[in-house]
């Protein structure tokens, strides 16, 4: 039986064999460890390495979240190989153009060509519904499932998928991938409108043509009618004081921190960041606020940011 030792020096050499050459294969699920929890551990790294004159240097990335592409390659069971991540790991891959996601286990490094962000199996690109040949845009978030669905993709079997992602959430992603217009503001709903010049005119309703009432004598007064006097003016009434602001009904910046499909992860995310939770339809809304202007909201924002929410941002409370 090799010993721990051992096995990280094998694992070693075989990144640096992969790294030297123009490989972005994705291996087969590691049998070192069977497949019990023993197979995930341990977490190997490695050395930094170059790909297309640039340097990688593997990280223990725990909130690790990116937007980039995907690529098919061959390999066995829904496997992925990732530049960074430790080896294995696991992660959501959504595509960003029907918002399905699935989740993967990183087997290797690579791709080893290219600037993709991640190589998928044949089994993973299956199951993410994607085109044959297809370079898709992708979100990549790191993630620790159960034991249950662990121990499926150690032994080349699907995870169930998870709730497709939300157009909205889609457009914000594409957007930073660059690939979509800026989008409007939260809670905020464009009409088109039209140039003067441009806008049809109303048709005038047709009213049947009446003959014009006779003009009454004018009536004679016997005497000058006094001006009547003018009521005095009413007392106002004392101001109903307003209720203090809150973070879903007044006016001012909100700082949104995220959508989420599981009201338990929104109430983590609202734990870390001292924002509340409100559901909207299937979704968890958190946000954070209000602020009275756009200066406190910033500030705020990126404490957020700081804390590991990168697509945080500020909206405006209805």
């Amino acid at each position: 039986m090799r010993s721990p030792v051992s096995r990280i020096a094998l694992v070693a050499t075989l990144l640096l064999a992969a790294c030297g050459g123009a490989n972005s294969r994705v291996s087969a699920v590691s049998e070192a460890g069977g497949p019990g929890p023993a197979g995930d551990y341990p977490m190997v790294l490695g050395a930094p390495f170059v790909v297309g004159g640039v340097t990688y240097t593997p990280a223990d990335t725990l909130n690790y979240d990116s937007v980039g592409y995907a690529e098919a390659v061959a390999g066995a069971g829904v496997s992925g190989a990732h530049r960074t991540l430790p080896l294995p790991s696991y992660v959501e891959v959504t595509s960003l153009d029907t918002g399905k996601t699935i989740l993967v286990r990183l087997t290797e490094r690579g791709p080893m060509t290219g600037n993709g962000l991640v190589a998928l199996s044949a089994g993973a690109w299956t199951q993410l519904g994607a085109a044959p040949g297809a370079r898709l845009p992708v979100r990549v978030r790191r993630v620790n499932p159960p034991e249950a669905e662990r121990a499926l993709l150690r032994t080349g079997h699907q995870a169930p998928a998870r709730m497709d992602t939300p157009p909205g959430l889609l457009v914000a992603l594409k957007r930073k991938l660059g690939i979509a217009p800026a989008a409007l503001p939260a809670d905020t709903v464009a009409e088109p409108t039209l140039p003067k010049s441009a806008a049809p005119a109303k048709p005038e309703p047709k009213v049947a043509a009446q003959p014009a009432p006779a003009k009454p004598a004018p009536a004679k007064l016997d005497a000058p009618v006094a001006a009547k006097e003018a009521p005095p003016p009413a007392t106002p009434k004392p101001a109903t004081p307003k209720p203090l602001p809150t973070s879903a009904s007044a006016k001012g910046f909100l700082i949104q921190v995220g959508a989420y499909s599981t009201q338990a992860r929104a109430d983590a995310a609202a734990k870390a960041t001292g924002g509340s939770v409100s559901q909207v339809g299937k979704l968890w809304r958190v946000r954070v606020g209000p602020h009275k202007d756009r200066g406190q909201a910033d500030a705020a924002l990126a404490k957020v940011r700081a804390g590991g929410y990168a697509d945080a941002r500020v909206v405006v409370a209805p």
